[in-house]
Order: structure tokens, then C-alpha cells, then sequence
């Protein structure tokens, strides 16, 4: 062997040696570099500056029994110490009355203040199990009571039948509805 090759040997290891671990660094940076998606913008509103925030949050309230009777799922969730508030991004709650009937609403956003679940934009109360809906831009739910009602426009659905208001309030427990304010509705004749 040449006092070249001899020398090319160690080099040529060297080499391959400073090459794999310049690829192993690379590997772990990617792997250590990558950051958590960022939270959303601060709120700015005159409720104050928000004091947490929960991201991809469920919360759960639990009966007298220790059973779990209501939640409350939103991908955000904002609290502002000033007026005590919980603020929601796209909230969906499921409630269970004591019949253990489910009943589930929905909003755009919401407010969970004194045990009022306040749903603004797009707001739904179903009745999966019975087989209704309610849908208005602003919906108010006493999460104690089980009193729901709007003030606003309303339209209660039982297919293939439809009513609409402009009020509407809901007892749960009692599975019982009124509607008030311009009453107009669609009912078709039942199939033989």
C-alpha cells in the first residue's frame, strides 16, 4: 500500500464521519425546531384583558350523583377577570335533564356568566332524541334550570312541519315550548 492510500484511508473515514454528523445535527434540529401552533389574537373589548385562555377545551359539570350532565366543548375559550366571563369560539354543549333526555345547543361564539350559557350567530337547540330543532341568532340558557329562550326571531322545526316567531322560551325538564310574536307556521296534512 502507497503512502497515499494510506493516508486516504483516515481521511476518506473523516470524511464520512464529519458527513453523518452534519446529517444527524440536521435531523435534530427539524426534529427540536418546530414550535407549537401559536394562540389567537388577544381579545380586545371592554371586558379587559383576559386573564387565561384554554385551547381545545371541554368543560364538565357533574350532577349531585357524580354523574356528568353537562359539557361545554370549544376550540378556545377566553376569561376576563373584570366581569368573570368565560368567552367562546364555536361552543357546542350537550345537556342531560333529569329524565336523561339529551339536549345539545351550538353558537358561533358564547358567554358563560352565573350559570347563563349566552350562544350569538348561528344558535341551535336540538332535540336529537326527540326529533326537533330550534335555530335563532341569539340564544339564552340557564344551565341550572334548563330554561332556554331568545328574543329574537325563531324557527322551531319537527319535520316535515315548521314555525316561526319572534320569541321563543324553553322549559327542558318539562319538554315544553312557547312561541310568541307574529306565530306562523307550516304544517302539512298527514299521508295515508
Amino acid at each position: 500500500m502507497t503512502t497515499a492510500e494510506r493516508l486516504a484511508t483516515p481521511l476518506v473515514r473523516r470524511l464520512a464521519l464529519l458527513l453523518l454528523l452534519l446529517a444527524l445535527g440536521g435531523v435534530l434540529v427539524l426534529l427540536t425546531d418546530r414550535q407549537p401552533t401559536p394562540p389567537g389574537p388577544v381579545p380586545q373589548d371592554e371586558a379587559g384583558e383576559p386573564d387565561y385562555y384554554l385551547e381545545q377545551a371541554e368543560l364538565v359539570r357533574y350532577d349531585a350523583e357524580g354523574l356528568a350532565h353537562q359539557r361545554l366543548n370549544s376550540p378556545r375559550l377566553v376569561h376576563t377577570p373584570h366581569d368573570d366571563v368565560l368567552r367562546a369560539e364555536t361552543p357546542r354543549a350537550e345537556l342531560l335533564d333529569n329524565a336523561g333526555r339529551r339536549w345539545t345547543v351550538r353558537g358561533e361564539r358564547g358567554t358563560l356568566a352565573d350559570q347563563r350559557l349566552t350562544l350569538s350567530g348561528d344558535a341551535r337547540l336540538n332535540a336529537p332524541d326527540a326529533g326537533w330543532r330550534l335555530d335563532t341568532q341569539e340564544l339564552h340558557l340557564n344551565t341550572r334550570t334548563g330554561h332556554a329562550w331568545s328574543d329574537v326571531p325563531a324557527r322551531f322545526e319537527a319535520p316535515p312541519q315548521h314555525v316561526e316567531a319572534e320569541r321563543f322560551e324553553a322549559w327542558l325538564e318539562d319538554e315544553r315550548l312557547h312561541l310568541e310574536g307574529r306565530v306562523h307556521g307550516h304544517h302539512p296534512p298527514a299521508r295515508q
